[in-house]
Order: structure tokens, then C-alpha cells, then sequence
């Protein structure tokens, strides 16, 4: 579908230069004295969305194709999921676990079913989910497969990302992610990412789980070798080691499947999942399992005070309901087709050094000698196009799905016109 509310593509016309003065610089200023600076955010105030279309707080507008990291996989404010949490909003918002609701049934029933799964374990946030599924395949490990306290290890890819907590940050790669923050949480075994020896060599007696991305987003969307995912699901199973598919960003619709593992066919034990699972409304998140290994959690030894709220629930039914439809699978298969062709003509021009992903995903490495990601991405955002860079000259590409072709064919021509001059 095309995003009935899309403007003509471009930013804004010039402002008039009797109208108040821009205040842009004035609001950065005031961010930058009294927040944490753990983020460099291009510089623009947004102050409204809608679809695939940001406008600032001076009436500029850009395309936005990092959409929130897949947490807007939707758009923004799609109009089912904004009526579903006003509705919602009317009735009931939080009761804690403490007493049930009248969404939450619904809400994990219908999640189980799309991803094939028996049970659901609510959290809000990706890397709490993250946290809730090294939990459940430790316990499950001492519980179920026998290993000895203590001794419980989960295997994971060099270039990972999986959130920023301090038990995630101890396996992690990234040193500006890692460093400062230790001592580190054990247990742990680091493996090249699409290595099937590396990982088959590091999974023994005390391996409990190996948790992976299908596609390793903030790494520059990594695509693994053709076959990895399911040498992995091979081993796993041949092994009785829980394969934990990480599809917090490539799961629900960004690749052209609900789930990044169909392209290999592979179902894992666990799904974790976020982002778009809230709609870009609230942080919704969870991990998706059997009840052989779900139910190893009981009363008080896992919880969380916000997730499974009712908020939560209501806007999260509306977007699985979106994604029976097909349509955003469809959309971003096709239109991911047009995108990582336009991108491989780019390449093929030596415009741009690599181009790797799959869907309406793409990482794209600038050649150093044009200047840095960071700088593409502010060249771009100067014509109107919104993207973020990560590792030094990658610059991702992920809009929402419903962006409408004629759009995104604009914005890939903004940005052969910045890379060719």
C-alpha cells in the first residue's frame, strides 16, 4: 500500500523569513545542558510524523527510512494501531501481573500462533527480553538438560547486538559498546558470526543455548553465508542445545517474511521479539517459546511490573493482526527487491564500496576516502532523507514499510546525488 498521507517528495521550501526564528538550535541547546550525552543525534527537532514522513520544529519534512530501528516497521501513527491504544487508553492502561486482564489472553494466544510456538513471556524492551531469554536457557539447562549449577554457557556471534545491559555488554564485540563497564558476566562463548565449524567446536556438555541475530543489524546488516542458519538449527538439535533466534530487528516483517529465519526455513526454540511489536506506540517486547522451556519460569522468579500491560497488549494484538494480513511482508519483499537493486547499480558504479541485507534492509559501506557515515548521513538529511550510520562508513537503511516506491525512489536518488556529486 502507499502511504496515503505522503507528501511530494523533498523537504520543505526555504522558510519565509518573516515567520519566527528557527528553533532548533535553541531546543539542541537545552537537551545537550540537561540530559546524559549518550547519544549524537543529527541535528533536527522532530515535532510531528506520519507514515513514512517526519517534519520538524521549523516545518521542514524528511523521508525517514531508519524507522526506528524497525520499531516503526509501520509508520508512524498508522492509524489502526493509533485507534487501538486510544480505545485502549479509555478502559485500562496497567495492573501489574499482580491481577489479571482482560487483554492479556488474547494478546499471548495470538502471539504463540504466529510464531508457531505454545507460550508467551511479556517483558518491554528488547534487551529485557534478551535478559529473560539468557535466564530461561540457563534455568532450563540446569532444570531440563542436567548441566551443573554454575557451569551453564550460551554461545554467541563476534559482532552481536542484543542491548546494552550489563550482562549483554560482557559479550559483546563492540569495544565503545563493552569498555568501562565491567567486571563481566561469565558464561559466555564468542564464535565468528556464519562459522559453522567455530560454533560446532564451542558447543559442549555445559552449552545450554546458542543465541544469534539471523541478519546482525547494528554490525551493518551482516546477512550470514547461504545455509548458516540452518547448520546452526542442525547442530543445535543434534547437540539438545536451545537455538535463540534474536529477531528484535529482523523479525516481524522487515525482511520480506514475518521472521528472518523462514528464509532458511528454520524454526528456532525461543523467538525474542520487540520494536515493532510495540508499533512504535509503546516498547513492547517477549520471548516466545515451548512450554517445556517457559515453563521452567515459576512464580516470582521472573517478572516484570509493566510488561503484558494492558496498553501493551491492545496495540500489540493490532499489529499482529496487521501482520496476518501479509501485506507488509509483501511490501517489503518488493520493495526490497527495488531497493537493493537500486543500491547494487550504486556499487556497480563504485559509488558505494559494499551493500549487504535483505527486505527493506541494507547496510551500505561508503568508501572512506568520500568522507565518514556520519557525514553521508548529514548530507542527507540536509536534501530531506533521514538514515543513521554505526561502525564508521556504514550507513543503514531500514524506512517503514509503508513507504510508498515513488518515495523511496527519490530519497536512493538523494543519495546517488550525494555520493556522485
Amino acid at each position: 500500500m502507499s502511504d496515503p498521507h505522503s507528501p511530494a517528495p523533498g523537504p520543505a521550501a526555504a522558510p519565509d523569513p518573516t515567520a519566527a526564528p528557527d528553533p532548533t538550535a535553541g531546543l539542541i541547546a537545552a537537551a545537550d545542558a540537561h540530559s546524559a550525552h549518550n547519544y549524537h543525534p543529527l541535528p533536527l527537532v522532530v515535532a510531528e510524523a506520519e507514515g513514512a514522513w517526519m517534519t520538524d520544529v521549523a516545518g521542514r519534512r524528511y523521508l525517514d527510512l531508519l524507522a526506528g530501528y524497525s520499531a516503526l516497521n509501520f509508520g508512524h501513527r498508522h492509524p489502526r494501531l493509533v485507534a487501538a491504544a486510544r480505545a485502549q487508553l479509555d478502559r485500562v492502561t496497567l495492573t501489574s501481573r499482580a491481577f489479571h486482564h482482560d487483554r492479556f489472553a488474547a494478546f499471548c494466544t495470538e502471539l504463540a500462533e504466529l510464531c508457531g510456538m505454545e507460550a508467551v513471556l511479556p517483558m518491554n524492551t528488547g534487551a529485557e527480553a534478551v535478559e529473560t531469554a539468557v535466564k530461561a536457557a540457563r534455568l532450563w539447562g540446569y532444570t531440563v538438560k542436567g548441566v551443573p549449577p554454575g557451569r551453564a554457557r550460551i554461545v554467541v556471534a563476534a559482532g552481536n547486538f542484543h542491548g546494552r545491559t550489563t550482562t549483554i555488554v560482557s559479550f559483546s564485540t563492540d569495544p565503545e559498546a563493552r569498555e568501562g563497564f565491567g567486571p563481566y558476566t561469565p558464561g559466555f562463548t564468542v564464535v565468528p558470526y556464519g562459522d559453522r565449524a567455530a560454533l560446532e567446536a564451542a558447543v559442549d556438555e555445559d552449552t545450554v543455548a546458542v543465541l544469534l541475530e539471523p541478519i546482525q543489524g547494528e554490525a551493518g546488516v551482516v546477512v550470514p553465508p547461504p545455509g548458516y542458519l540452518a547448520a546452526v538449527r542442525e547442530v543445535t538439535a543434534a547437540r539438545g542445545v536451545l537455538l535463540v533466534a534474536d529477531e528484535i530487528q529482523s523479525g516481524l516483517g522487515r525482511t520480506g517474511r514475518t521472521f528472518a529465519c523462514e528464509h532458511e526455513g528454520v524454526v528456532p526454540d525461543v523467538y525474542v521479539l520487540g520494536k515493532a511489536l510495540g508499533g512504535g506506540i509503546v516498547p513492547v517486547s517477549a520471548v516466545v517459546s515451548s512450554r517445556a522451556v517457559l515453563d521452567v519460569f515459576t512464580p516470582g522468579s521472573h517478572g516484570s511490573t509493566f510488561g503484558g500491560n494492558p496498553l501493551a497488549c491492545a496495540v500489540a494484538l493490532e499489529v499482529i493482526a496487521l501482520l496476518r494480513t501479509g501485506e507488509y511482508q509483501q511490501r517489503s519483499a518488493e520493495l526490497g527487491a527495488y531497493l537493493h537493486g537500486e543500491l547494487a547499480a550504486l556499487a556497480a558504479d563504485g559509488a558505494v564500496r559494499a551493500v549487504r541485507g535483505r527486505g527493506l534492509w541494507a547496510g551500505v559501506d561508503v568508501d572512506p576516502a568520500f568522507g565518514s557515515g556520519r557525514r553521508v548521513s548529514e548530507l542527507l538529511m540536509e536534501r530531506g532523507v533521514l538514515v543513521k550510520d554505526t561502525h564508521g562508513s556504514t550507513v543503514r537503511i531500514a524506512p517503514p514499510l509503508v513507504v510508498a516506491k515513488e518515495d523511496l525512489a527519490w530519497a536512493l536518488g538523494q543519495l546517488r546525488e550525494v555520493l556522485t556529486g
